[in-house]
């Protein structure tokens, strides 16, 4: 009885009232974004105050994109789903001589704002396009090598 006892309180000792929170990406994105100036603000000091980008991307100008991410387990009514508490995506443009030209800091609520096309890009191909006319004749040479199966059908 007394190992019962002594079991049942370890594990409720061990038992939290604290939701698990998984955090993804960069810590506090939204006050280290702050202290960026734009036109005065290098990479080097870009990379030393919130980090190596997430993303980096070369086009024209350099982007960099730092996210930060954090979810939590919901309530045992919902099956443990998880709730997403906080979304932040920065965005960073230099240019070529390394200076911050543009900064665009979007937050869980602008996500929802942003609006998406919803035109379809349709296939357009028909069935005897060059690559299914490529690909016949391949699966005909596979099947014949010698071509003495086209010889007879000629006759």
């Amino acid at each position: 009885m007394k190992k019962i006892l002594i079991l049942s309180i370890i594990l409720l000792a061990s038992c939290t009232l604290n939701k698990v929170v998984q955090h993804h990406g960069v810590h506090n994105l939204e006050i280290k974004q702050a202290k960026l100036k734009v036109n005065k603000t290098n990479k080097n000091d870009i990379v030393e105050l919130i980090g190596p980008p997430s993303t980096k991307s070369t086009f024209d100008n350099d982007l960099y994109i730092y996210v930060e991410r954090k979810t939590s387990g919901s309530k045992l009514m919902k099956m443990g789903k998880k709730r997403l508490i906080k979304n932040d995506v920065l965005v960073l443009e230099i240019d070529n001589k390394g200076i911050l030209v543009a900064k665009n800091f979007f937050n869980k609520d602008d996500m929802n704002e942003i609006v998406f096309d919803q035109d379809k890009t349709g296939v357009n191909y028909s069935k005897r396009s060059f690559i299914y006319n490529f690909l016949n004749s391949l699966r005909q040479k596979i099947d014949d090598p010698l071509g003495k199966k086209r010889i007879k059908n000629k006759l």
